[in-house]
């Protein structure tokens, strides 16, 4: 049976994994710094490790690495999925906004993937998925720390794929588009989605479930020679051109 460690699996795109995971055969242990969270994920799903701590805290990561030690040993897939958005004009955005964002979105995977290589290598190898953003594919307006955050994840994928495929450890990376999570039904105003559906060729916000679909492809055998790619599941997104809007009318 294949294991896995998905972080940030108390709600959203991590929940969503966790539960294809589960659903595939997969053992898994969910890992989140929201408490109560964690604790109502861990009860819906029954049959997982849960563990609670912040990505972005050294020593935190070493003991969440303790207790995946010690209750499942080796690790087969690893999904850096936790993740914060802080949106606002660069003005706007303090030196404190900044380095919450870039802690757990960058710090965070680094960490965490450089905390379980020995486990991710001890089976032979097994395959890392970091969770960026099409926002770390192109710019946008209110996103300097997001965007920047989740355009440098993007690069550390490529380093770790580069580096840690002589352990035989693949890493690649899903970017996502717009996404009906609950965040995005808070903050996006009716004219906000319209806007989004204009650009998105496929004319609609994605599902926590398209996106956790690509994400157990890359950490499953049917992707055992992909490493060191960012995958866009963003319903086109990436791939318009500037005017596409206009030109539909």
């Amino acid at each position: 049976m294949k294991t896995a460690l998905v972080t940030g699996a108390a709600r959203g795109i991590g929940l969503a994994t966790a539960k294809r995971l589960l659903a595939a055969g997969w053992r898994v242990a969910i890992l989140d710094r929201d408490e109560p969270e964690l604790n109502k994920a861990a009860q819906e799903l029954s049959d997982v490790h849960a563990v609670l701590a912040d990505v972005s805290i050294p020593e935190q990561v070493e003991g969440a690495l303790h207790q995946i030690s010690q209750r499942i040993g080796v690790l087969d897939g690893l999904v850096n999925n936790a993740g914060v958005a802080d949106f606002g004009p660069i003005r706007d955005t303090t030196y404190d906004r900044w380095r919450t964002v870039l802690a757990t979105n960058l710090d965070g995977p680094f960490l965490m993937t450089q905390a379980f290589t020995d486990l991710l290598a001890a089976d032979g190898g097994g395959a890392v998925v970091n969770v960026t953003s099409i926002s770390g594919l192109r710019a946008s307006t209110l996103r300097v720390a997001y965007g920047t955050s989740k355009a440098a994840l993007a690069q550390l994928t490529l380093q770790q794929a580069v580096e840690l495929g002589e352990l035989g450890i693949r890493v690649n990376a899903v970017a996502p588009g717009p996404v009906d999570t609950k965040l995005a039904l808070a903050v996006h105003t009716p004219d906000i989605r319209a806007a989004y559906h204009d650009a998105l060729p496929l004319n609609r916000y994605g599902s926590e479930d398209e996106i956790a679909a690509a994400i157990a492809f890359l950490l499953g055998d049917d992707a055992s020679f992909i490493t060191g790619q960012i995958l866009a599941a963003d319903g086109g997104f990436q791939a318009t051109g500037i005017g596409l809007p206009s030109l539909r009318k």
